[in-house]
């Protein structure tokens, strides 16, 4: 099925003069969830609702990742879409989605690199139908790469920087972080659809992060995929719409 992530990938890979080369490559991987053949689980891939959006810019070589974390936001939230970020030219389709009056943009970054009067801690929740719906703006990247989309898009600089206080170190264990407050993008879009009280969304985004994380380290380790785990139980009931806990 394809979303905003893979779109932009295709996209990448068409204009492409050579092929994206990392340890891996080689391994043929499924389209949908790009995980070896014998760790699909494109069959677990839960449908959701979610009034909030997000909008990903992603650094140059982040859709072509097997470990990237934007893929899952894509498969889960549907209002997601997917720019490449350039320092010298931005896409008029990115501005044109900044500037649609149903959304209220929010730029997710930390607070401390910005001016005090663009910090938010909260999000507008629209009271009805009519009202606008947040949109997250998540800049998907390394942070060093993360800093410097930040820094050097202008178009942002009219949007309120939202700042996340999650009060737990982040539990991503596919790639290693400078620092433990430092999130994986799928990590971040999850605090951020609770704080727009899409709780459910939240919750099946978390768990589904759990799950491909599992599948994703099992290939690469060439260990057994345990189906039945305490993270497969959880996306299955999450996704059934079945709190966790709760009697079936």
């Amino acid at each position: 099925m394809s979303h905003a992530v893979s779109r932009l990938r295709a996209t990448r890979l068409a204009a492409s003069t050579k092929p994206f080369v990392t340890r891996g490559s080689a391994t043929a991987r499924c389209g949908g969830c790009r995980l070896m053949a014998s760790h699909c689980m494109c069959a677990l891939r839960p449908t959701v609702a979610a009034r909030a959006g997000m909008c990903l810019i992603m650094a140059d070589i982040e859709p072509f990742k097997p470990s990237n974390t934007g893929w899952l936001i894509a498969d889960l939230v549907a209002d997601t879409w997917a720019f490449g970020w350039s320092r010298v030219a931005v896409d008029p389709a990115l501005l044109a989605l900044l500037n649609d009056p149903q959304w209220q943009p929010y730029v997710v970054f930390p607070g401390e690199y910005v001016a005090p009067e663009r910090v938010v801690t909260e999000v507008q929740v629209p009271a009805a139908a009519g009202g606008k719906r947040p949109l997250f703006v998540l800049l998907d990247g390394t942070w060093s790469e993360a800093r410097k989309m930040f820094r050097r898009s202008p178009y942002l600089d009219r949007l309120p920087v939202l700042s996340l206080r999650p009060g737990h170190a982040s539990n991503y264990r596919l790639r290693r972080a400078l620092h433990e407050q430092h999130f994986c993008t799928s990590e971040v879009a999850a605090q951020c659809l609770a704080l727009a009280g899409d709780t459910h969304a939240a919750e099946t985004l978390a768990a589904y992060l759990d799950v491909f994380t599992t599948h994703y380290l099992s290939a690469k380790r060439n260990l057994r995929l345990d189906r039945d785990s305490e993270a497969h139980h959880r996306l299955a009931s999450l996704s059934t719409g079945v709190p966790t806990g709760a009697p079936a």
